[in-house]
C-alpha cells in the first residue's frame, strides 16, 4: 500500500482515518499545524501513525499552502487525506499545483462554496423534488423557527452557535438581530421535528458513489439541536439516494455529509464530519476507499458495507448532553445514557491502540 498524508491529527476524526488507513497497511504521515495548538495532537500518539510532522504555521496563515507542499515534495506523490475544513479549503483554491505532488478527491472551491450555503441546498433540492423545510421571507406565519445564516463556518461560528431557535414574535426579533451581526439576511426556516440523520457519500473524480454510511442521532448538546454527541449506524437505501442526487447535481467529488431531520434535507457539510469516527467503529471501507479511488483506481459501490446497530458516544461531550436533558425534564435520554456508559461505546477507544484516547481526554482537560 502506498502513503497517505493525514492534516490536522489534532481533530478526533484524524484519529480515526489513520487508524483504518493503518490498519490497511498503508504507511500514514500524520501532520499538524503548531500555531493552532500547543499540545501534542491525539493523532500523533496512534500506533499506526508511521511519521507525524508538525507545520511551524497556522493553518489560516497564507504560508500554509506551501509549507504542506514542500512537505508533500518529500513523500513521492502520496494521497492527502485532508480533515479539517481549513487544509480542505486551502488545496481546494490551488488544485492544478498540489495535484503535482499528491492525490486526492477534494471539490473545486465553487462546489464548495455552493454546498455550504444553505440557500443554495435549499433551491437546488427543490429543484430535485427533495423535501426542504419551509422557508420564510419576512416575518413567520407559525412558530418555532430556526434562524441561521448562509454559511456559519465562514463567520467563525462553533456548531452549537450557527443557528437559534425563536419560540415566539418577540425571541423572533432579538435573535434575528442578533443573527444579523454575522449575516444580513439569515435564513428563516420552520423547525422541522422528527429524529435527526446524517447520510455520508463519498464520490469520486467521476462523481460516482463509491462508499455511504448512514447514522441517526441519539443525543446531541445542547439538546434543542447541536452537533451529535451519541450516534447510531443504520443502513436506508433512499436516504443515500436523495443526497447523491443531491451532491451530484453540483459536481461534487470526495467526502460529504448531508443532514436529514424527519424527511427534510437541512445541509450539507462537504468535507469530513464530526461523527467521522463512525465509519470505523462500524467497520465501515470509507477511508481505504478515499485512498484508493484518490490513487486512481477504480472502486465500484457495495450497498451497507459496514454493521448497522452501532452505537458510538463522545463520551465528555455526551455527558453535558445527559445533563442537559435531564435539567430539561427529559430523564429518558439521561439513563439511556447512563446505560451507554456500560456499553463501551467511546467513539476514540480502540484495544489495539489505546493512546489517542488517552492523549485527547487529557488535552481537553488541560484545555480547560
Amino acid at each position: 500500500m502506498g502513503t497517505v498524508v493525514v492534516t490536522d491529527g489534532r481533530y478526533r476524526a484524524s484519529i480515526a482515518a489513520i487508524r483504518m488507513l493503518g490498519r490497511a497497511k498503508h504507511r500514514v504521515v500524520v501532520t499538524q499545524t503548531r500555531g493552532d495548538t500547543a499540545l501534542e495532537p491525539p493523532g500523533f500518539a496512534s500506533r499506526y501513525a508511521s511519521q507525524t510532522r508538525w507545520l511551524e504555521c497556522s493553518a489560516a496563515d497564507p504560508d500554509y499552502p506551501d509549507k504542506l507542499y514542500a512537505l508533500l515534495e518529500e513523500y513521492g506523490h502520496p494521497v492527502l487525506f485532508c480533515v479539517s475544513a481549513a487544509s480542505l479549503n486551502a488545496v481546494s483554491k490551488q488544485r492544478e499545483r498540489f495535484a503535482r505532488v499528491c492525490d486526492f478527491l477534494i471539490a473545486p472551491p465553487d462546489v464548495l462554496d455552493a454546498l455550504n450555503d444553505k440557500e443554495a441546498v435549499h433551491r437546488r433540492c427543490q429543484e430535485l423534488g427533495i423535501p426542504v423545510p419551509k422557508e420564510y421571507d419576512g416575518e413567520p406565519d407559525a412558530y418555532p423557527v430556526i434562524i441561521k445564516p448562509h454559511c456559519g463556518e465562514k463567520f467563525g461560528l462553533k456548531a452549537k452557535d450557527r443557528y437559534a431557535v425563536a419560540n415566539n414574535a418577540q425571541e423572533y426579533a432579538a435573535k434575528l438581530a442578533a443573527m444579523a451581526n454575522y449575516d444580513p439576511h439569515p435564513i428563516v426556516q420552520q423547525r422541522v421535528e422528527g429524529t435527526g440523520a446524517g447520510a455520508s457519500l463519498l464520490l469520486d473524480r467521476e462523481h460516482r458513489l463509491i462508499a455511504a454510511i448512514c447514522h441517526r442521532r441519539v443525543r446531541e448538546y445542547p439538546m434543542t439541536g447541536g452537533p451529535s454527541t451519541c450516534c447510531e449506524s443504520f443502513y436506508d437505501g433512499d436516504l443515500i439516494d436523495q443526497a447523491y442526487r443531491l451532491l451530484a447535481s453540483f459536481g461534487f467529488m470526495g467526502m460529504a455529509m448531508v443532514e436529514f431531520k424527519g424527511e427534510c434535507v437541512l445541509e450539507v457539510n462537504p468535507r469530513v464530519w464530526g461523527s467521522f469516527p463512525m465509519t470505523e467503529r462500524a467497520d465501515s471501507p470509507f477511508a481505504c476507499r478515499y485512498a484508493q479511488a484518490a490513487a486512481g483506481e477504480r472502486v465500484d459501490y457495495v450497498p451497507q458495507d459496514y454493521r448497522a446497530g452501532v452505537r458510538m458516544r463522545f463520551t465528555l461531550n455526551d455527558g453535558a448532553a445527559m445533563l442537559d436533558y435531564l435539567r430539561h425534564g427529559k430523564p429518558g435520554p439521561f439513563f439511556q445514557g447512563m446505560a451507554d456508559w456500560f456499553r463501551g461505546s467511546e467513539a476514540l477507544s480502540a484495544r489495539d491502540d489505546p493512546a489517542p484516547w488517552r492523549r485527547y481526554l487529557r488535552n481537553t482537560l488541560l484545555r480547560r
